[in-house]
């Protein structure tokens, strides 16, 4: 005689007993990032240099819970959650020797799957993209709906900074970015905006560049996520940028605020 339903025993399977185990993993990180998020509500957000205390400290704490992940990967490669975990974890800006060794030790069967198959593309983006090499070649049209390649801005020092109309992190960062170029654009600094803005929102990116006063040139395919200079570069978050000298190799990337003026002082002064 079948057994009651209410003896029956759920039990999770291997990727819920995962997850449950990382989460305790997890947890001395996340307090600490809790404590951090709650100190950066009630602070002067104005005040620069508190701010980037704030910001290094995050920083420090987002090491720990990268390698939090590694050692659980290093001791489940063949699970699901390893996987997830390294793809999330590497997908913006990625350290690419620390994501190469990391990719290396997952297993065969794992990296097999459709995640093995994301987790490839996006190590081959990161190693295509990393400092050292000569940025991807590319041609995108600007508002006017004219090609510009990359090729053709050679000459200065160049960002490619990756954004769009709708991403409110990104129209934060443009008065950043406004800023330093004023300031160096004499000097042999020149940017080039590639916008993830979709075809039905080509006003609204045309919109945002007058209103930030974008005075750089501006290019997008008008494909939002599925732009394939996003894929070449590896673009799962926004916003992002590339450094390039006058050769066209990546001397630095993923610069936020005051950063990329400290980079162009060390270059160009």
């Amino acid at each position: 005689e079948p057994g009651q339903l209410s003896e029956a025993e759920v039990t999770g399977s291997p990727t819920n007993t995962d997850n449950a185990l990382l989460k305790e993993q997890m947890t001395a990180v996340n307090e600490r990032l809790g404590q951090l998020m709650s100190t950066y509500q009630t602070m002067d957000q104005s005040d620069a240099e508190a701010m980037d205390s704030l910001l290094k400290a995050y920083n420090i704490i987002e090491e720990d819970r990268k390698q939090v992940v590694i050692e659980f990967a290093s001791k489940h490669p063949a699970s699901y959650v390893s996987g997830q975990e390294v793809l999330n974890m590497y997908m913006y800006n990625p350290d690419v020797s620390q994501f190469d060794s990391v990719y290396q030790m997952l297993d065969a069967n794992l990296l097999q799957s459709k995640l093995g198959k994301d987790l490839a593309e996006l190590l081959e983006s990161a190693k295509r993209t990393d400092i050292g090499q000569v940025a991807p070649e590319f041609t995108a049209t600007d508002v006017d709906g004219s090609p510009v390649s990359l090729s053709s801005l050679r000459g200065d020092y160049l960002l490619v900074d990756f954004w769009a109309s709708w991403c409110g992190p990104c129209r934060q960062e443009n008065p950043n970015l406004v800023k330093t170029y004023q300031d160096f654009k004499g000097k042999g600094f020149n940017i080039v905006g590639v916008s993830l803005d979709e075809q039905e929102d080509k006003a609204a990116w045309i919109n945002a560049i007058a209103k930030d006063q974008l005075e750089w040139e501006q290019v997008s395919e008008l494909k939002g996520w599925n732009s394939d200079v996003a894929k070449l570069y590896g673009i799962r978050a926004i916003p992002m940028n590339f450094l390039l000298d006058r050769e066209g190799k990546i001397v630095a990337k993923g610069l936020r605020g005051p950063e990329l003026r400290e980079k162009l002082d060390e270059f160009l002064n």
